[in-house]
């Protein structure tokens, strides 16, 4: 190997004496160049397995190698340096190996490079024979295509079958034994036999409408005879209206609303008779006479009629006067264009125009309040509105807390889950808003109601989000199918508004209403004592640091109702954030507790405070008392209370400071802390009278 590496070393050297002229080629060139080829051909004849082992050998020996010259500089010894020197030679023949190893890996590497071109050259002639032929293919296919779709007139003509033909057609039309060899003239034949049938078929046209014409002449005698009657019916109605009062059935009346609302539009009349349909209903469970409208539940319909009636007719053509009254008012007046502003404010009032009728729903309950719904029918959005309006048997004294209870704005917001009412439900109506510069209806629900998607339902409406439809047909089954279960839902909201409505004046005052039957469900004496109980807003709830848990989590939306409680005993006081549902008390209210005492104690530092939320948040259920379970809030404010003593009463007194304890332990407990977390006995069992842990 030294031979071979100092052959190649000798071209490279350059002789300051003097070189060998251009044109000569001296020994070590032709040698050089010898070598070279030698190796092209040697690489076809080495194994490449085996001189990747030959390189892997040599490495490891160069390894060796290294680690023992180290070894002898380390040592320093006499001898070493001829060892080293030794060990020096062999590393560099290992170096000449492991360079022919390299120089035969790029050959082999120049080689495959070829290979793989030519290869590439091969495929990509094939390839552009194989698209030429494609191409001829597609062509001669859509050739065929077109010789076999050509269609000729006698084509569309829906014949008869072949056996119906032969078994109906005379023989000098049918021509079995000329037309069942030749094809095209049995289709000549057949084409005969349709023409001779439409004949026949046009003759007795003819008759039938002759017919018609003598039945219609008998139908006007009769119309005009049943005509006459109307007069006699309507004397006989007027004579039987002190009749229908005395009997409760006014049938006179509901035969006017039946007439009105033949004008009413398809959704609100659909509104119209199914809630018509269901008072009856109601009313016919509870009484086995004939069917009559439910006390609870009355409909009617308000507006102008003719209005409706002439939204229906045609406009009339303007007279020859009136257009020469416009002509000179036209030349003696200048009229100046209306802006661009005023043009969009019009344009904006026809969008939202409503029809003139309207449906009325009074909603009675059992304590004699009354829920009335005026629904209305945006024309041309396609959508229906609700107003909302609670009226009550005595005058009730609003609390401060109590305004957004029985608001029109809120009162009905979420009746079902996530309808807030504030968005138009028809995906269509954007594409209108955006034309005359309309942002979004939550700006107009105050003038022209809340277009809740359960009204659309009631009204038959149903606007498919994935394809947005211009027209959206009313249909009755719909709202039948959602009449019963909204009635109920609205019945259950007003009387749960009104039941916290009262519950609000006593918490204003301080004073937590805990009724009879839920007397069991806390001990006879508590302490801490409701001092405030006021509304907060939205921002003011996500703003406080001990409610950011239910913020992040998504509960506090703003469709919800937000206050503040603070419960006090000596010189503690908690503060506790409410967030109220508007499907309160199906879905329960939400506490977040914050105590100030001996520092700021929130479910974030300490286990009992969230111990005392678990038991008001998660524990519910102990607390609705009985159905419909209004009683909710002001038992979980009661609880709270209760939960309060039981927090200072088993608190450690400090023995440092002198004095009483400041809250003396009033409530007997089994166990006063349990676990590492040294939790409190929060549970109160009934009637033993003893709290314990949970």
């Amino acid at each position: 190997m030294s031979s071979e590496s100092s052959k190649k070393r000798k071209p490279k050297v350059i002789r300051s004496d003097g070189a060998p002229a251009e044109g000569k080629r001296t020994r070590s060139d032709t040698e050089q160049e010898g070598k070279y080829y030698s190796e092209e051909a040697e690489v076809d004849l080495r194994d490449p397995g085996r001189d990747y082992e030959l390189y892997k050998y040599t490495c490891q020996e160069l390894q060796r190698l290294m680690a023992e010259i180290q070894d002898l500089k380390s040592r320093g010894g006499k001898d070493a340096a001829v060892e080293i020197e030794d060990r020096r030679i062999q590393s560099c023949v290992h170096f000449m190996t492991l360079k022919k190893l390299n120089r035969l890996a790029h050959i082999r590497l120049k080689k495959g490079r070829d290979q793989t071109h030519e290869a590439k050259q091969k495929v990509d002639a094939y390839h552009l024979q194989l698209q030429n032929l494609l191409y001829e293919v597609m062509h001669l296919q859509k050739e065929i295509t077109k010789c076999l779709e050509f269609k000729s007139k006698h084509e569309e003509i829906d014949l008869v079958s072949l056996e119906e033909f032969y078994k109906e057609a005379p023989p000098d039309i049918s021509k079995a034994e000329v037309t069942m060899g030749d094809p095209h003239q049995q289709t000549l034949a057949r084409l005969d036999w349709e023409l001779e049938q439409r004949k026949r078929l046009a003759e007795k046209y003819r008759e039938c409408l002759s017919n018609k014409e003598k039945i219609l002449k008998e139908i006007e005698v009769k119309k005009e005879y049943l005509s006459s009657l109307q007069p006699r019916l309507n004397s006989i109605m007027q004579a039987s209206l002190p009749v229908q009062e005395y009997l409760f059935m006014p049938f006179d009346q509901a035969h006017k609303q039946y007439e009105t609302a033949r004008h009413l539009p398809p959704p609100l009349y659909v509104l119209f008779v199914q809630a018509t349909a269901y008072g009856q209903a109601c009313a016919h469970r509870k009484s086995s006479q004939p069917p009559r409208q439910d006390k609870t539940l009355s409909v009617a319909i308000e507006g102008s009629v003719d209005e409706a009636k002439a939204l229906f007719k045609p406009p009339e053509d303007s007279q020859d006067d009136e257009s020469d009254s416009d002509a000179e008012e036209e030349q003696t007046t200048k009229r100046r264009r209306p802006t661009l502003g005023v043009q969009l404010d019009d344009k904006r009032k026809e969008m939202l125009k409503r029809h003139p009728l309207s449906v009325l729903l009074d909603l009675k309950c059992k304590d004699g309040s009354v829920l009335h719904l005026t629904f209305h029918y945006l024309m041309n959005l396609n959508i229906m509105t609700v107003k909302a309006k609670v009226t009550t048997t005595t005058e009730l004294i609003t609390p401060i807390s109590a305004g957004d209870l029985l608001s029109p704005d809120s009162v009905l917001s979420c009746l079902y889950p996530g309808d807030h009412g504030k968005k138009t439900p028809n995906p269509a109506n954007q594409y209108q808003f955006d034309k005359v510069g309309i942002l979004t209806l939550r700006d107009y629900v105050l003038d022209l109601g809340h277009p809740y998607l359960w009204v659309q339902k009631l009204g038959g409406l149903h606007f498919p989000k994935e394809q947005p439809q211009h027209t959206v047909i009313a249909d009755h089954s719909l709202s039948a199918s959602h009449m019963e279960t909204t009635m109920k839902l609205l019945k259950t909201r007003v009387q749960s508004r009104l039941a916290l409505h009262k519950q609000f004046a006593s918490l204003e005052h301080g004073i937590v209403p805990v009724t009879s039957d839920c007397h069991h469900l806390f001990p006879a004496k508590v302490v801490s004592r409701l001092v405030k109980w006021v509304t907060i807003t939205h921002e003011d709830y996500t703003e406080l640091h001990f409610t950011k848990d239910i913020v992040e989590a998504g509960l506090a939306e703003d469709t919800n109702l937000y206050y503040m409680a603070l419960v006090e005993r000596g010189t503690a006081k908690l503060q506790a954030a409410v967030v109220l549902n508007p499907g309160y008390s199906s879905i329960p209210p939400i506490f977040q507790l914050c105590l100030n005492w001996k520092g700021e104690k929130t479910n974030n530092n300490d286990d009992n405070i969230r111990a005392m939320e678990s038991e008001v948040n998660v524990c519910y259920k102990e607390l609705c008392g009985p159905r419909p379970g209004h009683q909710l809030l002001t038992n979980q404010l009661q609880r709270l209370c209760v939960l309060l003593d039981v927090y200072l009463e088993t608190e450690s007194h400090d023995d440092s400071v002198e004095g009483p304890k400041e809250f003396p332990q009033e409530k007997m407990c089994l166990r006063l802390f349990r676990g590492p977390s040294r939790m409190k006995p929060f549970k109160y069992n009934h009637p033993q009278g003893f709290f314990s842990h949970r």
